[in-house]
């Protein structure tokens, strides 16, 4: 990456914007919740383009470790809300495919991982929402307010057995996720002044406690679980939820200003072109259920699971179609939204691999391997904490190289070495079950999958934030993370389908007909990766700039 380049020929702060936003994420292992939010932000940039202290700035407040204590109040309630969201998505396969003598709901295993993939894609769809909700609506103060408490009803209900209140329980923490994930990020960024020395060192601290959070809570909800039951673990994630809650309505005050206000509220002029543009996204999603409906033959989970997948993949179609036509998008910018395509379909499908955490991966885990350690016996939730742990111990290594390197090797090259690792993990995979037969595989091999998949996360997630930003055209950049986040959900969408169409295929066969897959595509974007560089750079030439990482 040239550090002195320029993307836009002004004053280099989308360059600064990029590489912050690679630095940030760096620690991030929740990969569709970027350090900001949907639509909060690009966002940042705009929220911190003006001069002055930050809307959050409290004068003299170095309490928390030499931070403002609004960075606690953050740090908490990230921590908790993490722990609460992962403990649930630990435990949420074996509940919806255990026996119902067993506390489960007896769900065949293909609709539980279809169900359970469905679900991941609607946080992030959702995502989208409730950051567009933060910008013109509510703020992100209250975004993250109601996001909690309709989160915490969720993991109430999930306490009360019975198929209706796990299902509404499943789509409140869907919904309240979405509110709440994509803009509590963003708060931190407005406790401090562009120029503050104490940023970088805050989103270090900030997302150490998403890792911390992450990693916890597989353990103490299975702990839980092989208690009390499913219930038991679930109520475990509410009390997180609930702690969370506590944090941030007790520390707001320590908040400023941060949040507090709508950035970009909607103008009394607008209004009837936002309502004409709800009521046809509205009357798209109709007509996507009738087609789901028509499909499956009924209404039921499988047309539930069908209509979001459709719609997870129609969203970012319509948005690059959007994007390209749009009069407000230059012929120099057109050629980057032309070079992203590739970029978008390769962090789908890495994403794609990647999210199986929750799916397949926890599978095989309960039914597939042996559940001890150096003699030590482990629950399958266990595995779920292998990724945050790496990411702990190889963030810093992977800042180091980016660094030494100068940021190369290009944008380009790195999604590919990112969906390469990740195809690489499922090949692994596919090659031990077939190793192991009808035995059961050691536990180092899951383990080795998850650390294979780090690696990818950490070679593409953090550079995928910053190549979204900067190669979105202007007059999208204040919506270009809402597009990063549907590369996950619409990943997330081609699990749900292909774990039913592949219904009864070995583990060896499924795992490597995957990993083939996108080990195919990882080389396209190989040899595609000359081509991307040259429109990149080729809409430099026409606006007299340089994209950083080109």
């Amino acid at each position: 990456m040239d550090r002195g380049g320029r993307h836009d020929g002004t004053d280099g702060h989308d360059d600064d914007l990029a590489r912050r936003v690679e630095r940030e994420a760096v620690t991030e292992p929740d990969p569709g919740a970027p350090p900001f939010g949907a639509g909060t932000a690009a966002g940042v940039g705009a929220r911190e383009s003006g001069v002055g202290p930050a809307a959050g700035h409290i004068e003299g407040d170095h309490a928390f470790f030499g931070q403002p204590r609004g960075l606690a109040t953050l740090f908490t309630t990230e921590l908790w809300e993490r722990f609460s969201y992962y403990g649930m998505r630990a435990i949420l396969l074996f509940y919806l495919t255990d026996t119902i003598a067993d506390g489960g709901l007896g769900l065949d295993e293909t609709t539980g991982l279809a169900l359970v993939s469905i679900y991941g894609t609607s946080v992030y769809l959702l995502s989208v929402v409730g950051g567009w909700l933060a910008d013109r609506v509510i703020g992100s103060r209250r975004s993250v307010l109601y996001g909690g408490i309709i989160i915490a009803a969720g993991h109430v209900s999930l306490t009360v057995p019975g198929v209706g209140f796990s299902m509404v329980g499943i789509a409140l923490v869907a919904l309240g996720t979405g509110l709440l994930k994509p803009n509590v990020s963003s708060m931190v960024g407005e406790l401090y002044a562009r120029d503050d020395p104490r940023r970088d060192s805050a989103f270090s601290i900030f997302y150490m406690g998403i890792n911390i959070g992450s990693f916890v809570a597989p353990f103490l909800v299975g702990a839980a679980r092989a208690w009390g039951g499913y219930h038991a673990g679930f109520a475990v994630a509410a009390v997180g939820m609930a702690v969370a809650l506590v944090f941030f309505v007790a520390g707001r005050r320590y908040l400023g200003e941060a949040g507090a206000h709508v950035p970009n509220p909607v103008r009394p002029e607008e209004r009837a072109k936002i309502a004409r543009l709800f009521a046809v996204i509205a009357a798209g999603v109709v007509v996507v259920g009738l087609v789901a409906v028509a499909v499956s033959g009924g209404f039921g989970i499988s047309t539930f699971i069908d209509t979001m997948s459709y719609l997870a993949f129609l969203a970012p179609i319509a948005y690059f179609v959007v994007m390209y036509r749009s009069p407000k998008v230059t012929d120099a910018e057109r050629p980057r939204v032309i070079a992203y395509i590739p970029l978008f379909v390769a962090a789908m499908l890495f994403w794609m691999i990647f999210e199986q955490a929750a799916t397949t991966l926890s599978a095989f885990a309960k039914d597939r391997t042996e559940l001890s350690i150096f003699g030590i016996g482990i629950s399958p939730e266990f595995f779920q904490s292998v990724n945050p742990l790496s990411i702990i111990l190889l963030a810093p290594v992977f800042a180091w190289i980016w660094l030494r390197t100068g940021d190369r090797p290009a944008t380009a090259n790195k999604f590919a070495i990112g969906l390469t690792l990740a195809s690489v993990s499922f090949l692994f995979l596919a090659v031990a079950s077939a190793v192991v037969g009808d035995a059961k595989a050691p536990a180092w091999v899951l383990v080795l999958v998850y650390v294979i998949q780090t690696l990818g996360e950490l070679c593409l997630s953090p550079v995928g934030l910053a190549a979204t930003t900067l190669l979105a055209p202007r007059a999208f950049r204040s919506q270009a993370m809402a597009l990063w986040f549907l590369a996950p959900a619409a990943g997330q969408a081609i699990t749900a389908q292909v774990v039913q169409v592949t219904e009864g295929a070995s583990d060896t066969a499924y795992f490597g007909a995957i990993g083939a897959v996108a080990l195919v595509f990882a080389l396209a974007l190989f040899a595609l990766a000359p081509w991307v560089t040259r429109h990149i750079r080729h809409a430099d030439e026409l606006e007299d700039a340089h994209t950083a990482g080109a």
